[in-house]
C-alpha cells in the first residue's frame, strides 16, 4: 500500500512541476509573440515583416479613400493628427528625460503600427545614411523600445492601424 501511495505522490509532484513549467513557458511565449518590435525598415524586411507585409495586416489610419482608412471623418482625422503629434512629442520628452541628446537636428521617417487599443506593435524607422552614429542609434532604439512598451497612443480604433510621417528630432 505504501508503494502505491509513494508512486501516486511522485506522480502528482511530477504533474505539478510539469503544470508549473507549462504555465511559465506559456507566459514567456505569449510575451514573446506580443513583444513590440522597434527596427529599421531594412531589418523588418530581413525578418519577413516588411512594411508591405505589415500594411496588409494593418489598415492605414488615413487615406484619400475613406473605405481604406480607419479614421474616416474629418473630425476623426483631426483627432488622429493631434494624437500623433502628442505621441511624437511624448517620445521626444521621454528621450530628453533619459538624457538622450541628438546634438543636431536629425531627420527620420517613422511608420508605426498600432493595435486597436493603441499599443505599438511595430515601430519602423529610417535615418538617412550617416545621419546618426551607430552608438547613438543603438541608444535611440533601446530607449524607444522601453517607451513603446508602456506608452499607448491616445486614440483607439475597431482594428489595428498604421501611421507614418517624416520627423525632425532635435534637443
Amino acid at each position: 500500500m505504501e508503494i502505491i501511495y509513494s508512486f501516486v505522490y511522485i506522480k502528482k509532484q511530477s504533474m505539478s512541476v510539469k503544470f508549473i513549467l507549462s504555465i511559465i513557458l506559456f507566459i514567456w511565449f505569449a510575451d514573446y509573440v506580443n513583444a513590440q518590435k522597434v527596427m529599421t525598415f531594412q531589418d523588418a524586411e530581413k525578418q519577413g515583416k516588411s512594411y508591405q507585409h505589415l500594411d496588409r495586416l494593418y489598415k492605414s489610419a488615413v487615406s484619400s479613400d475613406a473605405k481604406l482608412a480607419v479614421f474616416k471623418t474629418k473630425e476623426q482625422q483631426e483627432r488622429l493628427q493631434k494624437a500623433y503629434v502628442l505621441f511624437i512629442q511624448d517620445l521626444a520628452g521621454y528621450l530628453k528625460q533619459h538624457n538622450f541628446k541628438w546634438n543636431k537636428q536629425v531627420k527620420c521617417f517613422n511608420r508605426i503600427y498600432f493595435d486597436k487599443h493603441g499599443r505599438v506593435d511595430y515601430f519602423l524607422y529610417n535615418f538617412p545614411k550617416d545621419e546618426l552614429p551607430a552608438e547613438k542609434e543603438k541608444e535611440f532604439v533601446r530607449l524607444l523600445s522601453l517607451f513603446v512598451k508602456d506608452h499607448r497612443f491616445t486614440l483607439t480604433a475597431k482594428e489595428g492601424f498604421a501611421q507614418c510621417s517624416p520627423v525632425k528630432y532635435a534637443d
